[in-house]
């Protein structure tokens, strides 16, 4: 067959005009639109200063939004419906259309995190120019309003399941009430701040059964006698104060994340703004889905599942605070052993036992170790942005562990805080990893084993 210069000419045109029109479909699957949706929240956070519960709520129900609109580019996917408590079925797209999901994702992640945050105008600001970018990589105008029309819809319906979740109504709950009881929490230094949400055990679990479920043992019981096990637990923190290796202390200051910092400088009073502890994990799962170069839909099944224990970790850990409310190592020492004595790092505004990091660090850990697998080695760069350097870990255990033992160096608790959180964080997480799926059944977590 034979064909004419001109007929070749047109065939070429075609073809190119073919590719042209299909490039865009490439140009979207880059999850870092996600990371960096994920990453805006994270900073507005960081910005209006949410406590550690707080901001594991916005993570949970932006990435669980994130993830139901992602999930239709992958049939193996599920729906979290049914399985998060309060739930229901969320809207699906059209049969028969064609819809950009990562856009649908971003949208409906960015819609939930300004919803949920003060800071508005850095949201919208961040969402013009992200939304500039898909339509730069050619996403066609139909499918492009399309897409986020869809992703509005799994929004609304993220928000509107949100709004039952009890937080509302926690926020007119009486505050907490010093006792006299001098087992119990006090305010401390510099700030002597109100207790940090005394009835979050009262808000909605999102897969635990009660924020009981994983009920820890009783902290050792309260005692200023010389020999008593509380006394020589008390007498350890102190010890690794004062006898703190350069080590201990980078570690101790790489797993901080208190937003609550508060420096005092003659008569004034100003905050440093810091990570919370699920913004730190939520930035590990970050670094995982980049080394694994996950793609958006496993990126946004890896987020949401570690939210999720993050906010189930924190409501376990709250309710154990203010049931056993332990005084803080600082108070003990100060009253006890040392009055000249203070922690290398602020000590956080609640009870004590057990400790909120140890406990989300070990849900964390294992969520992650099911997605990604055992041994995943990384480099954690999370602290880079505040002033420190990256650390790296074997696996997401050893970086667990770390993060536990950190707050004993940092002087803001006892060891048996930060072992049996490590219990029950792990007990969260591997319930979480029992209970809730993301894919159907025999199909492997993301890239995990």
């Amino acid at each position: 067959m034979k064909f004419s210069f001109g007929k070749i000419a047109v065939i070429c045109m075609l073809l190119v005009s073919c590719s042209s029109d299909d490039a865009w479909r490439t140009k979207v699957q880059n999850a870092e639109y996600l990371h960096r949706s994920i990453k805006q929240v994270t900073d507005v956070i960081v910005h209006d200063i949410f406590s550690p519960p707080v901001a594991s709520r916005i993570y949970t129900y932006v990435s669980v939004a994130a993830y139901e609109a992602a999930r239709h580019q992958d049939s193996l996917c599920v729906s979290f419906a049914g399985q998060l408590h309060g739930l229901g079925q969320v809207p699906q797209p059209d049969k028969g259309k064609e819809y950009c999901y990562p856009l649908a994702s971003v949208q409906a992640a960015l819609k939930v995190g300004r919803a949920l945050v003060f800071s508005e105008d850095k949201m919208d600001a961040f969402y013009e120019g992200i939304m500039q970018e898909f339509k730069n990589d050619g996403v066609p105008k139909d499918v492009f309003e399309r897409s986020v029309a869809y992703g509005t819809q799994v929004a609304d319906h993220i928000i509107a399941w949100s709004q039952k979740d009890n937080y509302k109504q926690s926020r007119s709950f009486p505050k907490y009430s010093i006792s006299e009881d001098p087992a119990t929490w006090k305010p401390t230094p510099p700030a002597y701040m109100d207790a940090v949400e005394p009835h979050w055990n009262k808000i909605r679990t999102f897969a635990l059964d009660s924020a009981a479920q994983f009920k820890p043992v009783s902290p050792t019981k309260f005692s200023t006698d010389k020999e008593s096990g509380f006394y020589k637990e008390a007498f350890e923190v102190y010890t690794a104060g004062v006898k703190m290796t350069d080590e201990q202390r980078q570690i101790a200051s790489f797993w901080d994340c208190n937003p609550f910092v508060m420096n005092v400088k003659g008569h004034v009073m100003f905050a440093t703004k810091k990570i919370s502890p699920g913004g730190h994990w939520m930035n590990i799962t970050s670094v995982a889905c980049k080394k694994t170069n996950a793609d958006i839909v496993k990126s946004a099944e890896a987020y949401a599942r570690v939210a999720i224990g993050l906010v189930d970790g924190f409501i376990s850990c709250w309710d154990e605070k203010y049931r056993s409310r332990l005084i803080r190592p600082e108070t003990y020492i100060n009253q006890y052993i040392d009055e000249n004595w203070t922690p290398l790092l602020q000590t956080p505004p609640f009870p004590e036992y057990t400790s909120g990091h140890s406990v989300v660090s070990g849900a964390s850990a294992m969520v992650l170790t099911k997605l990604f697998g055992d041994n995943f080695s990384f480099t954690d760069s999370t602290e880079i942005e505040f002033g420190l350097t990256a650390r790296s870990f074997k696996s997401f255990i050893h970086a667990s562990e770390e993060a536990a033992i950190s707050r004993l160096y940092g002087g803001i608790h006892y060891r048996p805080a930060i072992e049996n959180g490590m219990i029950e964080g792990r007990a969260v997480g591997n319930f979480i990893n029992e209970k809730v799926r993301t894919r159907k059944e025999g199909k492997k977590l993301a890239d995990g084993k």
